[in-house]
């Protein structure tokens, strides 16, 4: 049985309020790091992106390779991985523990042989070495405090410039690189210091709100940029294709195209305001992408035409998904840790139209739960201790607040929604609460499907209830389960449930009898913390995805057959579910599952669906 990934849609940059976030662009493609992946992201269609998962640890900046053919990425304990971006394998061409502490930093030079590292560390705050060996190519020095950033002239003489916390810029000589003199132009924390791709000159930013700009071959100092100058700590900057110009992007909201030549501003664009829209990096990406980052993780995509605002702005979570569920057969909405919700058209190929925040008044925290009703209404639970309502693509104004924290919501044919919290289980219908269960287990889990609602608890066991639209009615209690119950579905038709635990075991049942269905469905290592029969009517396959990271199909017509999607959510799968029906192609009958967790992103899988 066969599977493949078709789609992959990305998670935004991890920002850090008040620190400069290095992105790195080749092509029409911008590298960036958030948690333990760097993902490499499309700008002209987000579901042909890319991550790798190589790092144990928080990873911090990435950088292309001039040539494109490589990619270097460095995370907190100071370890430097070399890797392949051309074909699925990606890998890794060398690793190497460059500093003691976090690396801010990388900058490759124009052959794509060497590479220098700056960051923080014990006993040094930048290393310099080849990429193929790692042994040194010379010494990075000068500095006092943590460097926050390094570019290398591209053509020989080769030159490197640092800049630092200590605010200061060290300038040296190449190859071996060795110091040569220390630049005191700004007066507070340097935050970005770039070379020109012709090597004529570099500028340097900082948190005084100042641009300098510095000859490429001496390091003495040519201009400061004062014509309209920013109002806040300029985070980045990043040349054009040409060198004649280079924008900066700044914690007042601004991003500011700089001419060389007559060293004036070009051209300033302002993105929103207040602390979401503060722009913490930039990179230019093509001949005239212009592509800067919002603090809320947004990244603008600016066109030098057109205008006073971006052309674009691709949005996506920057957190881990915690829940998920489709409206149609090409949509669905992820609500992340967060709170905040997004839609995804899994057909369209605009990057900017293809994942969209839903507008409206969004969850404070963690998405814990979401559920389609029959009508295509979404509602969604948050650990803000509120149900809300998604009509379109907008949350609808009113909301209802629980009783207890939501864990899980699910929604019955009459469009009743039912709410797990830790002390009660609440049913809500028009936003008003119509039905109140305290029961004497702790509720961990709920499905519904027709009339059934069941209910998993952290006692091991699902309690069967039928619902007449006023009153919830004991139906019968499962055989007591080997852990707490994580994940429950039950068939739309109310005649299957399927549960899960936090032991990593499946079990299936009828519901009207409560009679086991021999399944031996074990193969999960860790807690279960989704499940979705397919089709939601007469189910002939449901997909589980789990803490190991692993998604599997099950058959329900040979219970002995199974797909394994191996790794299908670095760092565990929170939540699995089906798009749309299946189809035939060359006799196989194919599905298609979507699965998302822990790393923020979105993975869409074909799949050859078991069968008798």
């Amino acid at each position: 049985m066969s599977s493949k990934q078709i789609a992959l849609y990305p998670c935004s940059p991890n920002t850090v309020r008040g620190t400069s976030t290095k992105i790195s662009a080749s092509k029409d493609k911008v590298v960036y790091t958030n948690g333990k992946t760097v993902i490499i992201r499309d700008l002209k269609n987000a579901a042909l992106s890319t991550t790798f998962s190589g790092h144990a640890y928080n990873t911090t900046v990435a950088r292309f390779s001039p040539s494109g053919f490589y990619c270097a990425s460095a995370d907190i304990t100071g370890t430097v991985k070399i890797w392949d971006t051309i074909g699925e394998d990606q890998t890794v061409k060398g690793e190497y523990k460059v500093l003691s502490g976090k690396v801010n930093d990388l900058a490759w030079d124009g052959e794509s042989k060497r590479i220098i590292a700056v960051g923080d560390g014990r006993e040094k705050f930048g290393h310099a070495f080849l990429a193929d060996s790692g042994s040194s190519t010379g010494q990075i020095s000068g500095h006092s405090k943590v460097i926050n950033a390094v570019s290398i002239r591209y053509q020989r003489p080769f030159r490197a410039a640092t800049a630092s916390d200590d605010n200061s810029i060290v300038f040296h000589q190449g190859v071996p690189f060795k110091y040569d003199k220390t630049i005191r132009t700004h007066t507070k924390f340097v935050q970005d210091v770039q070379f020109g791709p012709s090597g004529d000159h570099f500028a340097s930013v900082g948190s005084d709100s100042k641009i300098f700009l510095y000859d490429g071959k001496t390091g003495e100092t040519v201009t400061e940029f004062t014509d309209s100058p920013h109002k806040g700590t300029i985070m980045s900057c990043s040349w054009s294709p040409d060198s004649k110009s280079f924008f900066t992007t700044s914690l007042d909201c601004t991003v500011r195209l700089w001419d060389i030549e007559s060293r004036k501003s070009l051209q300033a664009w302002t993105v929103g305001s207040g602390v979401p829209n503060q722009q913490v990096g930039g990179v230019w990406s093509g001949i005239s992408d212009i592509v800067s980052l919002s603090m809320s993780g947004d990244l603008n995509v600016f066109d030098l035409r057109t205008g006073d605002k971006p052309t674009r702005i691709l949005q996506a979570p920057q957190k881990a998904i915690t829940a998920a569920s489709s409206t149609s057969s090409n949509t669905f909405f992820a609500g992340s840790a967060d709170g905040r919700v997004l839609s995804y058209d899994v057909d369209s190929t605009s990057p900017s139209d293809a994942v969209q925040l839903v507008g409206g008044t969004l969850h404070t925290s963690l998405v814990s739960g979401m559920a389609t009703a029959s009508s295509g209404k979404v509602f969604t639970a948050g650990y803000d201790d509120h149900i809300r309502e998604i009509e379109g693509s907008t949350y609808t104004p009113a909301s209802i607040p629980s009783l207890s924290q939501p864990k899980a919501v699910a929604v019955t044919s009459d469009e009743t929604v039912f709410v797990a919290g830790i002390t009660s289980v609440e049913a809500i219908r028009n936003n008003q609460r119509v039905f109140e269960l305290k029961p004497s287990y702790v509720p961990s889990a709920v499905g519904a499907g027709g009339l059934v609602v069941a209910i998993g608890g952290e006692d091991k066991r699902v309690h069967v209830h039928t619902w007449n639209g006023n009153t919830l009615t004991d139906k019968l209690v499962l055989p007591e389960s080997e852990g707490t119950i994580t994940a429950l579905a039950v068939s739309n038709d109310g005649a299957l449930i399927v549960q899960g635990n936090s032991a990593g075991k499946i079990a299936l049942y009828h519901s009207q009898s409560g009679e086991p269905i021999p399944t031996r469905w074990d193969w999960h290592t860790a807690r279960i913390s989704s499940l979705e029969f397919f089709p939601a009517l007469s189910p002939t396959h449901v997909v589980s995805g789990s803490l190991d990271t692993n998604l599997y199909v099950w058959s329900l017509e040979n219970i002995s057959k199974r797909v394994l999607i191996k790794g299908a959510g670095p760092g565990g799968v929170n939540c699995v579910i089906w798009l749309g029906d299946a189809h035939v192609t060359d006799g196989k009958k194919i599905g298609r599952v979507l699965s998302a967790g822990a790393d923020g992103c979105v993975r869409v899988w074909e799949v050859e669906l078991p069968g008798k």
